[in-house]
């Protein structure tokens, strides 16, 4: 009967030993060869695993328990099959054991899959993803390690552990009813809170699969969680470095504009005013060159701080620039109000200071712009929030001009004033290199041998559309843009290029000074040395041929980099006059400590004289102390002969004005100084 049946079926000796085996037995362990007795039934084994075959037979006899062993064969083809022998023990009727029964099974499939299932756990167990299963019920299947150990599992930890079904919980409690509730869709993804082990509030990223029976109803839930809670602080901080100012910590530009585009959304709604207050500091760059940028940080620091403690916490206080913070005032739509509150403002800015042992004074000055009906008509809310602040930031420039420190309420006319501004300040830059820019040249004439004995270079500009126009229109423009840089070099080698031909001309002699007027911010470049001597090397000129003009102003503002190339210069021979004198707070000490050749007296001290005769004692007694320190003085302005003549007996050493000669171009100033000098 045992060999027709289709289970392998042995029987073994208390050794272990075949004694007798079926047909299916002999097929499928000993590859159909004959049955020979005493052999193990493991006999076909591998040497090694015939050996762990033994231990475990000896095992299993001494414990008298079952004994079960699995074993690999290799067929014929090169395949390899694994083979589960069983076997249970025969005892009479004493007890004693006599003999084994045992079957053995074809298990390949079963083991291939087990050890495919260990593979795979082995895999998610070195993932650093949270693997988890778990049942309708939320009852834990499986977790991998990462997951054992985010939600804080131990050996002894059992599937209703309070920290698993926390975490189960923390996911099931974010999935939307119609994910468990209906059936088109078994996937969802999203952020989940977690407090870990450790006590850290984490954020995961969760994909839950969820998988059903045939019917349609819930089997288990299958979850993937990563941790990216590193990364979501990263992406927190750049978002906010993103929209914050780095220094102060306050908005930026990027997020005024937003805030200032929501808040123009909400007054289409409620009919409630916008205003914007846009802060200037002034002089910070003062502070910065002459203390250092170490204090300029800490006082604008101090600056936000007085800010944001003026304003109300419904108030948006940013900074967009250097020395630029601008305010929201979301629900302000009085102009008198919004005068108090920007007045407000500047007062908590304005005052003394101590840093760092330094005392610095600040002042601020504000311009004020308010959000009405037909910009929001005409524009989209962000492109309304971006017209406001340049109406604030227009407002802010006229307070400037007008003396700072002071506030200003934004006028359609200083739109139009900052849109030519702009529109003449793009046309500049294509001045220069479309050949629009010109000099023409004031004679200076020396008042004891009536001569002509230097000129001034004074610059035009051949506007297309608008004419000539004088420095006064352009200059400030070019100080702004960086481009009185370039410019002044173009003047400065023109100049002594126009030079160079009256001389080759002889209309003029070698004792001739060209004049040439320079700027605060020229004199600050530390290669304005090397280009001013390679402009007097090109035309063939002496340094001494060459006086650069430097205004009173200038001078007082002064930080120490502009006395240092001044310097330089003159060290290098060439001559160095004090332009404008009298207009700005005049200093002796500047007189004194500046190494000019030249002192030049501004025309409003030079209108009045020969006429009334009060300005004679000032004139007289500027003339004698400039002598005194070695400068010779030249009076501007000079219109009339009677002036020539009173100056002339004051001491001045040279006159120029249209009296004397009007600016003229360098083709007629040749002539002109052929035909002055040759008639003395």
């Amino acid at each position: 009967m045992l060999t027709a049946l289709p289970i392998s079926l042995f029987e073994a000796d208390i050794n272990g030993r075949l004694v007798a085996a079926n047909e299916a037995f002999r097929t499928l362990v000993l590859s159909g060869a004959p049955l020979v007795v005493g052999t193990a039934p493991w006999v076909n084994a591998q040497p090694s695993e015939r050996t762990s075959a033994e231990r475990a037979w000896q095992l299993a006899k001494e414990n008298q328990s079952p004994f079960n062993f699995e074993f690999r064969l290799w067929q014929p083809n090169g395949d390899a099959s694994w083979i589960l022998v069983s076997t249970q023990a025969q005892r009479n009727s004493a007890g004693a054991v006599t003999s084994y029964v045992g079957t053995a099974h074809d298990v390949t499939q079963a083991v291939a899959r087990r050890m495919l299932s260990e593979q795979l756990i082995g895999l998610l167990d070195a993932s650093h993803d949270a693997v988890l299963v778990f049942d309708r019920n939320g009852a834990l299947m499986f977790a991998n390690d990462y997951a054992q150990q985010l939600v804080g599992l131990n050996d002894a930890a059992t599937q209703g552990d309070a920290a698993v079904q926390t975490f189960i919980q923390a996911i099931r409690d974010q999935l939307p009813r119609e994910i468990t509730s209906g059936t088109t869709s078994n996937r969802w993804q999203g952020e989940v809170g977690f407090r870990s082990a450790d006590g850290i509030m984490r954020t995961l990223d969760v994909v839950l699969q969820i998988v059903r029976d045939t019917q349609g109803a819930i089997e288990h839930y299958s979850a993937i969680a990563r941790d990216i809670t590193e990364s979501k602080q990263t992406q927190d901080e750049l978002q906010r470095q993103a929209t914050h100012d780095a220094l102060t910590g306050l908005p930026n530009r990027v997020l005024f504009l937003r805030k200032l585009a929501e808040a123009l959304d909400r007054s289409r709604t409620l009919k409630r005013g916008v205003t914007v207050l846009f802060v200037d500091l002034d002089k910070l760059k003062d502070v910065n060159d002459s203390i250092g940028h170490a204090v300029g940080d800490q006082l604008i620091v101090n600056m936000s701080k007085r800010l944001v403690s003026a304003t109300r916490p419904s108030d948006v206080v940013a900074r967009i620039g250097g020395d630029e913070f601008v305010i929201l005032c979301d629900g302000l739509g009085d102009e008198q109000v919004a005068m108090d509150v920007a007045n407000r403002m500047r007062t908590a800015v304005t005052g003394q200071q101590i840093l760092q042992g330094f005392e610095i004074a600040t002042s601020a000055s504000i311009g004020i712009a308010m959000a009405n009906a037909s910009m929001l008509e005409e524009m989209s809310s962000a492109d309304a929030a971006v017209t406001l602040l340049h109406h604030a930031d227009s407002a802010m420039y006229r307070a400037k001009q007008r003396g700072r420190g002071r506030c200003e309420m934004y006028s359609e006319e200083m739109s139009a004033n900052a849109r030519e501004r702009s529109a003449l300040g793009s046309q500049l830059e294509r001045a220069l290199a479309t050949n629009q820019l010109f000099l023409v040249y004031q004679p200076i004439v020396s008042t004891h041998t009536g001569r002509i004995a230097g000129a001034e270079a004074l610059l035009r500009w051949q506007h297309p559309d608008r004419g000539v126009l004088t420095p006064p229109v352009f200059l400030a423009l070019a100080e702004e843009s960086g481009l009185i840089g370039p410019i002044g070099d173009w003047v400065g080698r023109q100049a002594c290029a126009d030079m160079r031909q009256w001389l080759d001309a002889k209309a003029i002699d070698n004792s001739f000074v060209m004049h040439v007027n320079v700027s605060a911010r020229q004199l600050s470049d530390a290669t304005f040395v090397e280009r001013t001597l390679a402009s007097l090397r090109d035309a063939q000129l002496e340094p001494h041929q060459l006086d650069l003009e430097v205004t009173e102003t200038t001078l007082l503002e002064d930080k120490g980099g502009v006395m240092r190339t001044l310097n330089a210069l003159k060290r290098l021979g060439i001559k160095l006059a004090i332009d404008d004198f009298g207009t700005g707070f005049s200093s002796l000490v500047n007189l004194r400590n500046f190494p000019a050749d030249y002192l030049k007296l501004d025309g409003t001290f030079i209108r009045d004289i020969g006429s009334q005769g009060g300005d004679d004692p000032i004139v007289r007694s500027v003339i004698q102390l400039a002598h005194s320190l070695n400068m010779s003085v030249v009076a501007e302005w000079v219109t009339t002969e009677d002036q020539s003549q009173r100056l002339k007996l004051l001491g001045c050493d040279f006159v120029q004005g249209n009296k004397i000669g009007e600016p003229v171009t360098s083709e007629k100033f040749s002539p002109l100084a052929t035909s002055a000098n040759h008639s003395r």
